[in-house]
């Protein structure tokens, strides 16, 4: 769908010549002639892009005027600002108003034409990063009870009144992008862009393009991550796989605060909060000569360590509940009947994580299977495991009676504790023992408790 440009001009000749140019461009436009027009027009629909003169028929700042009313009906649409009686201090006005550009008259087309280019590319991507934001927070939210999860959600929220750099350390799969864009959400950056670099997907050869853009030969621009996230958040997902050559270039806009394109002359100052993420462990990289240790030090201000999901069993019934009730909103079918106990959930490893177990549920919505043992089933091969109960009588066909007793109660009450978060109470009874009798039963198995 071809943007639409809102055109703005109280002389007949000039507002004709850009109408012109831009159809020929492959805009559709919509025209005003005064400030009465202009204004009908704006309250009518928003324009994707508004090209307007500065003086109409209303007064001197007729323009700003309308700038100003765009902006408090939506901020991101981009505002061309034209004027025949340009100053230094018309045009710095209309910048400090939020105007995308200032041409003076008479203009050059192709430089006219190149405006309303970046404009409509900065406002589609705005448009489609808030849509692609919209749909994620409102999918997803971090679910759980374990105290690795309720320690996260804890710090996302005094985090996020801060302009700290946050560094998040967790295995693939396990959240770390959730955790940054929640961070975003509640911060008092949440109207702005949240931008996404993923350094394990990028081309050893673009790391600066995709970071600092670059100035080209015909006078465009092409905005990399860091403007493109300007008063908003950059998160750096996979840090630790950026060349160390970027990462010096990276320590460097952190000390000063801008940078120049890539094929740039000019410094480019941006307001770009950094988040930064890895599933390595970027102490080992330093030691090993993979990451910087200073910029190590830049980025981890706040760090935010997520546990694997293996280590978090106690969060799996209610992230299985929560997926299940999601997934099956988005497919329009029954609500999926899982047990949240079932054995190969609580026994499976989950080297996959969280993103794992919701493929799985998402797998079994696809599936429809119409009862429980279907669904159990679903799971059993999904997971390629043996039923819990077979695999520990096969682990203990080897061993003495009283030894293969001990091995089962050993990891049968670890789950159960890992499962209930540590809680003693709540252990004892599900599993049907005293208290007391399950400290010492606890102790005798050698098996840490943990609160």
């Amino acid at each position: 769908m071809s943007a639409e440009i809102l055109i703005v001009d109280d002389n007949t000749d000039i507002r004709n010549i850009i109408n012109e140019l831009i159809i020929d461009a492959g805009y559709k436009t919509r025209i005003a002639a005064n400030y009465n027009q202009a204004l009908a027009e704006i309250d009518k629909k928003l324009p994707d892009v508004a090209i307007l003169d500065v003086k109409l028929d209303k007064g001197d700042n007729d323009g700003i005027e309308l700038l100003s009313h765009i902006k408090t009906k939506n901020k991101d649409v981009p505002v061309i600002i034209i004027s025949g009686h340009a100053n230094i201090e018309m045009a710095i006005k209309s910048l400090h108003h939020g105007a995308f550009e200032f041409i003076e008259k008479p203009f050059d087309q192709e430089r006219l034409l190149n405006f309303v280019s970046r404009a409509v590319e900065n406002y589609n991507l705005k448009k489609q990063n808030k849509e692609y934001e919209s749909k994620l927070f409102s999918s997803y939210d971090l679910i759980g009870d374990s105290k690795n999860t309720i320690n996260i959600i804890d710090q996302i929220k005094k985090i996020s009144l801060t302009e700290s750099r946050v560094f998040i350390y967790g295995p693939s799969g396990s959240g770390k992008e959730l955790i940054a864009r929640k961070i975003h959400k509640k911060s008092l950056r949440n109207k702005n862009s949240f931008i996404v670099l993923n350094g394990a997907l990028l081309d050893s050869n673009k790391y600066e393009l995709e970071l600092f853009g670059e100035e080209k030969e015909n006078g465009s621009i092409s905005y990399g991550a860091l403007e493109k996230a300007n008063k908003g958040t950059l998160l750096i997902d996979q840090i630790s796989e950026i060349p160390l050559d970027i990462q010096s270039k990276i320590l460097r806009v952190l000390i000063d605060q801008k940078f120049k394109r890539v094929n740039g002359n000019n410094d480019v100052s941006v307001d770009v909060r950094l988040i930064c993420s890895s599933s390595k462990d970027l102490k080992k990289e330093i030691q090993i000569g993979n990451f910087r240790e200073d910029l190590f030090h830049r980025i981890n201000v706040f760090e935010i360590n997520i546990e694997p999901l293996s280590q978090r069993i106690s969060d799996i019934p209610l992230l299985i509940k929560y997926f299940s009730k999601k997934i099956s909103e988005n497919y329009n079918i029954k609500e999926l009947e899982i047990d949240e106990n079932n054995s190969y959930i609580l026994n499976h490893n989950w080297k996959g994580n969280v993103r794992e177990l919701r493929n799985l549920i998402e797998r079994i919505a696809i599936l429809q299977p119409g009862t429980k043992d279907k669904i159990s089933n679903i799971i059993k091969e999904s997971l390629k495991v043996d039923n819990f109960d077979d695999q520990i009588a096969e682990n203990s066909l080897s061993v003495p009676l009283k030894e293969a007793r001990e091995k089962f109660e050993k990891e049968y009450l670890t789950i159960q504790l890992k499962k209930f978060n540590g809680n003693i109470s709540k252990t004892a009874n599900f599993v049907g023992m005293e208290r007391s009798a399950l400290h010492r039963k606890l102790k005798g198995l050698g098996i840490k408790e943990f609160n």
